[in-house]
Formats: C-alpha cells, sequence, structure tokens
C-alpha cells in the first residue's frame, strides 16, 4: 500500500511539475529547482541552469522559476531589480501558460491513461439484467429509504440501464429514485439527497448485486486451510441455516467473531461439515469469487480515444457534483475530504496494475481540479491574478502576492491538517 501511494503520487507529482518545467523553459525562464518530494534531499544533480533532485517527503514537489512569488518566498530575489529571463518579466499570456502546464499535464495524462487502460483491457461490467436474476443486497442505509433485499432494480431516475454501476449515479444527484420490482409489485423508491452524507458519515455500503459464490484462493496457514476448505468449494450453509449469497455469508461471519462455526460445504457431489474458527477480524482465510457473470466491452484504439476522454471527464464532473451538494448542505466537508491515508486505502494492500492505474488516472484529473481551485498559493491562484492582469492591464504588487502566498499556504496546511485529523478520527474513533 505504501509502495503504491509513493509511486503513485511521486508519478503524479513529477508530471505535474514538468508540465510548469517545460513551458518555462519554452519561454526561456530561468528553472533552478525541479524537486520530486519535499525537503529534506536525498538525492540532486545540476544539468544546465536546473538541480533536479528527490526529497525524502514524498508528498508533493516543486518547481522554482526565477522570479515568481511562490511557496519559497524568496522575497531578496523579488527585490532585485527584474532580469530578462525571469518570470515576472515575460508577458503575462506566457507566465499564464507557464501556471495552467502542470494542470494541463495532469489532464492529458489522466486521459492517456483511460485511453490505454480501456484499449487494452476493455471494460468489465455487470449488466442489470444479471444482478437482477438475484436481486440485491441492501445495507442499513439502503433498507432505512425503504429498499429491501431481493428488490430488482428496473430504471434510475426513469430511465433502464444496462450497467448495474449506473444504480448508484442517483447518489449525487439532488432528486433521484429507483423503479423497483418486488414480488410482482413495482414500486418507486426515493433517493433523498442527504443519503451521500449519511454514507460517508458511517462508512458503510449502500446496494449490491446478490452474489452466489464460491471459495476461490485459500490462504495457507489460516483457519480455512486447517479446517480443509479447498478452492471450487461451495459453502451452503453456517451451523445448520442455508447460506446462498456472498453478502450473507460475509455477515455471518461478522456476527461469529472469535467462535468456532460449522460451514456446510458441497464439494463435488459431497457434502460436508467443516468445523472452523472464526478470527476477531471476523474471517476464516480464503477469497469469496462471486459466480455472478460479467460482461466485457472491447474497443479499438480508436473508439478507445473518445471512451477514456469521458472517463477522465467524468472524474471531473463527480467532482464538480459533490462540490455542488457540500455548498447545499447536502454533504459535510470533514465526509469528503481526505488526506494521503485514504488515498494509500484506496490502492489497496495487493500490487494490482490495472487498479494502480485506474487510481492514478483518476487522481491525475482530482490533481488538475483541485490546482484549479482559486487559492492563493494553488495553480488556480496564480491564474486569477493573471487573468485580473490581463483584463483590467494592471500587475498586482509584489508585496500583495507575497501576502497571498502566505494566506494560501496557511489555508492549504491547514486544510492538510483537517484532512489528516479527519483520516485519523475516521479511522479510529468511528
Amino acid at each position: 500500500m505504501a509502495a503504491q501511494l509513493i509511486l503513485g503520487l511521486s508519478f503524479l507529482v513529477g508530471v505535474h511539475e514538468m508540465g510548469h518545467m517545460v513551458a518555462a523553459k519554452y519561454f526561456g525562464m530561468r528553472v533552478e529547482k525541479f524537486s520530486i518530494g519535499f525537503p529534506p534531499k536525498i538525492f540532486g544533480k545540476k544539468i544546465g541552469e536546473t538541480e533536479y533532485s528527490i526529497g525524502m517527503i514524498p508528498l508533493g514537489g516543486f518547481v522554482k522559476i526565477s522570479g515568481m512569488v511562490d511557496e519559497s518566498m524568496d522575497t531578496e530575489q523579488m527585490a532585485q531589480e527584474p532580469q530578462p529571463w525571469e518570470f515576472r518579466s515575460k508577458p503575462a499570456w506566457q507566465r499564464l501558460i507557464v501556471m495552467l502546464g502542470g494542470i494541463i499535464v495532469n489532464v492529458v495524462t489522466g486521459i492517456l491513461i483511460f485511453i490505454f487502460l480501456t484499449f487494452i483491457f476493455g471494460e468489465q461490467y455487470l449488466t442489470t439484467k444479471e444482478a437482477n436474476k438475484h436481486g440485491i443486497y441492501v445495507y442499513e442505509s439502503a433498507e432505512k429509504i425503504g429498499l429491501k433485499k431481493g428488490d430488482k432494480i428496473l430504471k434510475v431516475n426513469g430511465q433502464s440501464i444496462e450497467d448495474f454501476a449506473d444504480t448508484r449515479e442517483v447518489l449525487l444527484g439532488s432528486q433521484g429514485s429507483y423503479t423497483v420490482l418486488r414480488g410482482d409489485q413495482q414500486l418507486e423508491i426515493k433517493i433523498p439527497s442527504s443519503l451521500l452524507n449519511e454514507l460517508s458519515d458511517k462508512g458503510t455500503g449502500f446496494i449490491d448485486a446478490l452474489a452466489p459464490f464460491e471459495v476461490g484462493e485459500v490462504k495457507e496457514d489460516m483457519n480455512a486451510a486447517k479446517a480443509g476448505l479447498k478452492r471450487h468449494d461451495r459453502i451452503v450453509g453456517v451451523n445448520g441455516t442455508p447460506i446462498a449469497y456472498a453478502q450473507d455469508f460475509v455477515k455471518t461471519l461478522q456476527a461469529n467473531k472469535k467462535k468456532k462455526v460449522v460451514l456446510d460445504v458441497k464439494r463435488n457431489d459431497s457434502l460436508l461439515k467443516l468445523p472452523v474458527m472464526v478470527d476477531s477480524m471476523g474471517i476464516i482465510g480464503f477469497q469469496v469469487e462471486s459466480l455472478l457473470h460479467y460482461d466485457t466491452r472491447e474497443y479499438s484504439f480508436v473508439q478507445a480515444i473518445p471512451r477514456g476522454a469521458y472517463k477522465s471527464f467524468k472524474v471531473i464532473f463527480d467532482q464538480l457534483r459533490a462540490f455542488s451538494k457540500i455548498f447545499k448542505g447536502e454533504l459535510k466537508a470533514s465526509n469528503s475530504l481526505g488526506s494521503f491515508l485514504t488515498i494509500g486505502n484506496a490502492y489497496g494492500p495487493k500490487w494490482d496494475w490495472f487498479r494502480f492505474w485506474s487510481l492514478t488516472a483518476m487522481l491525475s484529473m482530482v490533481l488538475a481540479f483541485m490546482n484549479l481551485l482559486p487559492i492563493p498559493a494553488l495553480d488556480g491562484g496564480h491564474v486569477v491574478f493573471l487573468l485580473y492582469e490581463m483584463i483590467t492591464g494592471r500587475k498586482p504588487s509584489d508585496t500583495f502576492l507575497e501576502n497571498a502566498q502566505k494566506v494560501g499556504m496557511v489555508i492549504l496546511l491547514a486544510l492538510m491538517v483537517f484532512a489528516i485529523g479527519n483520516d485519523v478520527f475516521r479511522w479510529f474513533f468511528k
């Protein structure tokens, strides 16, 4: 998890800062430093006018461009007469491109990764028709709004859907509904606008497709292996109670932590009873393998281009919808803000290249979006000041820019502390 986090963030920060550096060098600006990671410095080498380095703290990076008010707060340099190679001596439109360079490269990076993932792997998805063979499993929040286990979702917001994953789209909307089949009766279930906030607050699931299952990989030296469980076994009951779906099995184990249970196991034509100890985390040591059939969409490279671009900009669109819910009071900022701890957890404890690059592509788009926010010290803050200069013809003073940079850095540090504290509280006190 830590290795994926460091590699993912280092890659994204590297391409972001490279965007600034390449644009600056193209316009004849002197780039003094290019660093992936923050000091103290682990390694550095000067090539030409630029020192390239790797910092010990792998949670960001920076480019130092001569004559620019940035996080280095080099007021001594700014007090001297402007030089032709400095950022401040260049036309506003060139400075604007330099400030947008990192954002543009992050967007291009996200699009390219999504395009190649789509072309190479296609898209695996669960059809609503396949999900409706068994219906849905509902968690507490879904049950509270009127959904029940076994319901079959026919429509979302009045529209039929092919991909079951699209059932979750209503969570980011303001007014949503499901049309479900319960027995022989069709019902409309309204989705309250506050539901996403409740789900984020509790950190629980909402709905899943009920999944028949079998035993997948059995981990050596864990209780399942010791009990004699084997790959492709079918668990049909626990302590004499029939079990048909993976979600019910997991729930049953969670209810029997530190207890011995008897599994009813179907192996070929035999029915076995295997006693097994459930550990303190509610697991016995095997991979639950869903028997639901997933379809795959294949794409040519040409077809993957618009599809990859759509996936990329959907990330930004979802961010905008989440921000809208925050401003409307429908989603707490604390429930949508996470630090590097949340990102590391998203990468997961196993190294899966598809998952790694999918999440990295998504984070590249999120990084572009967040950097465009009009906060001093972020690229978006510099963009606002440059647009003001281009429209009015008046350049903000260096003193104003320095003070704005200080305010922005305080805001960013406060947000960082809040995000880390939020993660710690979420993980250890909820």
